[in-house]
């Protein structure tokens, strides 16, 4: 496995970040069990979650199953950088639909922090992520909210998700007048099929020494053979039907590319977001041990000058951005 820092902390993470959306809806907890010992095998230390997944209101599933296995000790909540996240509503029975009960405030801060620790059966979140931006809350109330955990021990890290380039300037200003660290990492949606960040998002988080981890790498499986491989024949949901016909010439000339390279597309799609300098780790979510076996071809594909210029031209880039309307 290969190591990098996370964002400009000395915070050592592998280059692929486990993802744990599947675990309880689509993966059994004695499966979810697998994966993270076979990826403790394969020295994958960075796993990330939120504390919505699992998709039943207020129950924080997926945190509960991570924590189960923590308990089992064997060293596994020493090995494993964990991120989590917070801001989708998590009130549930009388609380249902009741203020204050999801988004980023500083009393919904303390009160989603001190659930995921519960569920997770840990003292202490490596990095706590806002899942969205709230633009009702001023970056005080926040980072003051953020720094009471620090200063607790409750969380060590801040991160982001789902930011405009403009927030995390935003965020990274007012957190530095404040003297504290601010956003370290941005997870954001980001494929060849999805490039959309490279125009301000990750200008602007190389600039302020956030690390990228990009979710959705494989664009929901699309990129990883749709149109030759036994992948291809699986049922897709209608949006992912239309993305595939509104793309099928893209997707079939990238599969005769990544065919040329003898290698499967899936594992060239998360090499290719390796190669960019401001990735930290690309999310990985695996429902199953092969898939997440299969995940590590990734990190020996070396992407040429000249096949990222064809993969430029199958998946055009953003050439001009962030500064084409600048004079």
């Amino acid at each position: 496995m290969k190591y990098t820092s996370l964002g400009r902390t000395g915070l050592q993470v592998s280059r692929l970040c486990l993802g744990t959306m599947n675990f309880g809806p689509q993966t059994s907890k004695e499966d979810s069990f697998k994966v993270m010992d076979q990826a403790l095998e394969h020295r994958i230390n960075f796993f990330d979650t939120a504390d919505v997944y699992g998709w039943q209101r207020g129950e924080g599933i997926t945190e509960q199953i991570i924590g189960d296995w923590f308990a089992q000790g064997g060293n596994r909540r020493e090995r494993v950088v964990i991120a989590t996240k917070l801001y989708g509503d998590m009130g549930k029975d009388e609380l249902h639909d009741w203020p204050n009960t999801n988004r980023v405030t500083a009393l919904h801060i303390r009160r989603a922090c001190e659930g995921s620790l519960k569920r997770m059966k840990t003292d202490y979140i490596d990095v706590y992520q806002m899942h969205h931006i709230y633009r009702a809350a001023p970056w005080d109330e926040i980072w003051e909210a953020y720094d009471v955990l620090k200063s607790q021990g409750k969380i060590l890290y801040a991160g982001s998700s789902n930011f405009a380039g403009w927030h995390v300037v935003q965020a990274n200003e007012a957190a530095s007048k404040r003297n504290s660290v601010g956003l370290v990492s941005e997870q954001s949606k980001y494929s060849l099929l999805q490039r959309e960040i490279e125009m301000e998002v990750a200008p602007a988080c190389e600039a302020y020494g956030v690390g990228i981890i990009p979710w959705s790498p494989l664009a929901g499986g699309i990129l990883g053979g749709v149109i030759k491989t036994s992948d291809g024949q699986r049922r897709h949901n209608d949006q992912a039907k239309a993305t595939i016909e509104k793309h099928r010439d893209k997707l079939e000339k990238w599969e005769n590319l990544c065919e040329s390279m003898g290698e499967n597309p899936a594992d060239v799609a998360l090499a290719w977001t390796l190669s960019k300098s401001f990735v930290t780790a690309p999310i990985i979510g695996p429902r199953t041990l092969e898939q997440l076996d299969g995940s590590l071809r990734a990190l020996e594909i070396e992407i040429t000058p000249e096949v990222n210029e064809r993969l430029d031209e199958i998946f055009p880039a953003f050439r001009t951005s962030p500064e084409h309307y600048a004079w």
